[in-house]
């Protein structure tokens, strides 16, 4: 079984930017969000893919991912994503030992920047960059599929 352990937070400053090792440009939709799982599709260069997660239980929660056709998840967000679709840039950058990602939202979630870091358990230990601020892991305005349906520049 996948399994997903991941804490977010919000970014407060640039200062992260100096450290980037890689970025990736994503899009993605919703195809289903009920009380037992929300399906995405998202596409990144020339990768797409469609995932399938449970419901959180404290940060932790199952996850499958599966390859698709690029054209075919493509059409997926055009004809049943819910909008408007999630557009941002994922940056990876290293803090202490491990890889985080800042995901910089623009479209109708511009302005949002929010740092996610996936863990072995939720016991583990990690170094908290100065750059992350307040933790919004259990605040379910920030999960994607609430930004694609109540967009950031609504708020």
């Amino acid at each position: 079984m996948g399994v997903e352990i991941e804490r977010k937070f919000l970014v407060k400053d640039d200062s992260w930017r100096s450290a980037v090792e890689s970025r990736t440009r994503l899009i993605q939709g919703y195809l289903a969000d009920g009380d037992k799982a929300t399906v995405r599709v998202r596409v990144t260069g020339e990768a797409a893919y469609l995932t399938i997660k449970g419901p959180t239980a404290g940060v932790t929660r199952s996850e499958y991912e599966y390859p698709l056709p690029v054209a075919d998840a493509q059409a997926m967000l055009r004809e049943l994503a819910v909008y408007p679709a999630i557009d941002k840039t994922r940056y990876r950058v290293r803090a202490g030992e491990h890889l985080w990602e800042l995901d910089v939202f623009a479209g109708e979630n511009a302005g949002l920047v929010l740092a996610e870091l996936e863990l072995g358990s939720e016991q583990e230990a990690f170094e908290r960059p100065a750059w992350a601020g307040e933790e919004v892991s259990g605040d379910p305005r920030y999960y994607n599929v609430n930004l694609a349906r109540n967009p950031y520049r609504r708020w």
